[in-house]
């Protein structure tokens, strides 16, 4: 018996090949009316020998817009028809692959400026990208393209226009290509290593030239905590003695603490604002998020003495361990 014929009693429907996977974000899918593959030769070979584009979903089990895309799209048997008959549909826990997630989120960002998720990738059966989005809804709405008008059009093209097609992967896979390298070196050029106290001013010039002076963080709305830069800053103050890179740190922090980034009931810190002040967030809690923001206000406690980026730490943790900690000790 062939894994998508194994019958699952929750919702009384045949499952797909999700159904052996281990990823709780894959087994949400496995019922879905979608005939979805896990990331496997399989897929692609399936996709080569049927002459098909493949149509690759990425997302992670607590992620809104992606229950959103699931429930609109993916459990529709009309969206599922049109996956099924015209491409090789292929989904990934970006939690799991975290080295698939991060080469297809640079194809979405060279392509649209942006990022986020679920992360919808159009590719030949040779793994070369052609069309990149986040979310897509099921019909056209508010100038975005609906599955149901969108993935015609694409069978389509890819039936008749190949050429366009692979023309188009080949640009974004040279250009990614180029990306990676760095920029080209004019003839006779020398290529000059830079000294790593060099690297690390030019770091915090980066940051500067970003840095919201009003609000704290690093450009416009929607703003992410990014405690990775503030420890950056932190460690670039003890380092050079900095004020500035201090102050552009404890400014953001405190800021976040004060704002709606920060469950101010429940604690907790939350995925990132809509807004440019923290005011707004988006209701989503990462462990990873409170980890790595629990790090960066310990050591801003440690830089500067504020008492309340002690309590901003303590609040977090106290979170971390009343609702993210498993009876079993783990997290």
């Amino acid at each position: 018996m062939s894994n998508h014929n194994i019958k699952h009693d929750h919702k009384q429907r045949e499952a797909n090949r999700l159904i052996k996977e281990k990823s709780p974000y894959l087994l949400q899918h496995a019922n879905n009316p979608v005939n979805w593959y896990p990331w496997s030769e399989e897929a692609f070979l399936k996709a080569e020998r049927e002459d098909k584009p493949v149509f690759l979903s990425i997302g992670y089990s607590t992620c809104h817009w992606c229950h959103v895309m699931e429930k609109e799209s993916f459990e529709d048997e009309e969206v599922a028809g049109l996956l099924n008959k015209d491409f090789v549909a292929i989904k990934v826990d970006r939690e799991e692959r975290p080295d698939l997630d991060q080469v297809y989120m640079n194809v979405c960002q060279a392509i649209t400026g942006q990022g986020g998720w679920p992360l919808t990738i159009f590719m030949t059966p040779a793994k070369k990208p052609f069309f990149a989005a986040t979310y897509l809804p099921k019909h056209t709405r508010m100038g975005i393209s609906g599955l149901v008008e969108f993935l015609p059009k694409v069978a389509e093209i890819w039936q008749l226009d190949r050429q366009k097609v692979e023309q188009s992967a080949e640009e974004i896979v040279s250009a990614l290509r180029r990306q990676a390298e760095g920029p080209d070196l004019h003839e006779g050029q020398k290529e000059k290593s830079l000294h790593p106290e060099e690297i690390l001013d030019q770091g915090f010039r980066g940051l500067q030239n970003t840095f919201d002076e009003q609000y704290g963080g690093f450009g416009g709305a929607p703003k992410f905590p990014s405690p990775h830069q503030l420890i950056f800053l932190l460690r670039y103050f003890k380092r050079s003695g900095s004020k500035e890179a201090l102050q552009m740190a404890i400014t953001t922090l405190q800021k976040m603490y004060a704002g709606g980034i920060f469950d101010q009931l429940g604690y907790g810190m939350h995925r990132y604002s809509v807004d440019r002040h923290w005011l707004v967030p988006h209701f989503e809690k990462m462990l990873y998020d409170q980890a790595t923001t629990i790090e960066a206000a310990l050591e801003a406690y440690q830089a500067s003495g504020d008492p309340q980026m002690a309590s901003f730490s303590r609040k977090i943790m106290s979170y971390v361990l009343d609702e993210l900690q498993s009876v079993e000790g783990g997290f």
